[in-house]
């Protein structure tokens, strides 16, 4: 016959130790919530700005991520890897990059949800527009960091793995590379070389490295795939030998959509924002002062295609309002990017949650 007062003592340590496991695993959750997050939402979420300052640009960001936090019952602190990354838009130059104090804003957010300096990267593609935008200080001062901030620029080489690319059968970026081939003899040695020039090698950091990122896209029209912002800003202005996509209106689209649906990339992806500080209409993505417009406003969405979508209408008006036929209705590249389940395109269906 057993003992009670045994059975009792045994219950009583059972139910601590289930306590004790379930307190871990919430614990656990609670870090890292944004990695289990479902489909992109339709919701976008718009702040008007009264000016430009940092001291706006702080209120304005806070206030929207503190929003999108509360609505989707997540929150953006460490997690297990400590680490978040802020992918920039400089290739157009400082006309038309992403404005620093956004940048500045969206490290103040991050530090204040427990992150240190240290733990956040700003991140693009090309040393030299990151410094002629402001990202980077001059050569002269030996320096990596954007207000103690380490800064990687893609070219560098030193982000890239050769077991991470996007293959595609595209040639490469210059005509030169045609000239190379007909001058090897070797057949090994012609193969080789055809096989690397197919290979867009994808941002380690990115996609290893962090517990999150966040896309910094700047606005303008683009001659080859209609809209330069979101999608493009996380794949093509993302990665190396890329350029070679833009000259097909046909496989360009397709390179963005299936670059953005790569699992490691789109998993740490977490959300966008743009500011509307500047963003072009025509000409793009060569900054061109005459066709720039400005508009007091920073949009949050963890939806690239839908927050395209936006600015396609808003470049469009700006187009017709001067004189220029606006963008087709049916872009490829939102089309196949909704087709991979990287967001919905149609704005009927979007959710403005208006912040002030």
């Amino acid at each position: 016959m057993s003992n009670p007062r045994f059975q009792r003592r045994t219950q009583i340590v059972f139910i601590c130790a289930l306590f004790f496991v379930f307190s871990a695993f919430a614990k656990s959750q609670s870090i890292d919530p944004y990695f289990n997050q479902s489909e992109p939402t339709n919701r976008v979420y718009h702040y008007e700005l009264p000016n430009f300052s940092l001291e706006k640009y702080l209120v304005g960001v806070e206030n929207l991520l503190r929003a999108y936090e509360n609505s989707h019952g997540v929150s953006f602190k460490p997690g297990t890897k400590g680490r978040v990354g802020l992918k920039v838009y400089s290739d157009s130059g400082p006309g038309l990059s992403t404005p620093e104090a956004l940048v500045e804003a969206v490290v103040q957010s991050l530090t204040k949800r427990g992150f240190r300096r240290s733990d956040i990267f700003i991140i693009g593609l090309s040393s030299r527009t990151l410094r002629s935008s402001g990202f980077l200080p001059p050569l002269s001062h030996r320096s990596v960091q954007f207000n103690q901030v380490f800064v990687r620029s893609l070219d560098s080489g030193s982000y890239y793995h050769e077991n991470w690319f996007y293959d595609s059968p595209l040639p490469a970026q210059t005509s030169e590379y045609w000239i190379d081939i007909e001058r090897e003899n070797a057949v090994g040695k012609q193969d080789e070389e055809d096989a690397r020039q197919r290979k867009s090698y994808l941002p380690m950091p990115l996609m290893h490295e962090v517990d999150f990122w966040v896309n910094l896209p700047c606005y303008s029209d683009h001659p080859t795939l209609g809209i330069n912002g979101a999608l493009m800003n996380a794949t093509l202005w993302n990665a190396s030998n890329t350029l070679r996509f833009l000259r097909s209106p046909a496989t360009a689209p397709v390179a963005v959509a299936e670059m953005g649906a790569i699992p490691e990339l789109r998993e740490t992806w977490a959300l966008n924002i743009a500011s509307l500080e500047r963003f072009q209409y025509v000409g793009g993505p060569i900054f061109n002062s005459l066709y720039t417009v400005s508009e007091p406003s920073i949009l949050l969405s963890d939806n690239p295609v839908l927050l395209d979508s936006v600015m396609r209408e808003r470049i469009n008006r700006h187009r017709r309002e001067n004189g220029f036929a606006p963008l087709p209705q049916e872009l490829k590249i939102l089309a196949y990017s909704e087709q991979l389940g990287l967001g919905d395109r149609d704005t009927e269906l979007m959710n403005l949650v208006q912040l002030n």
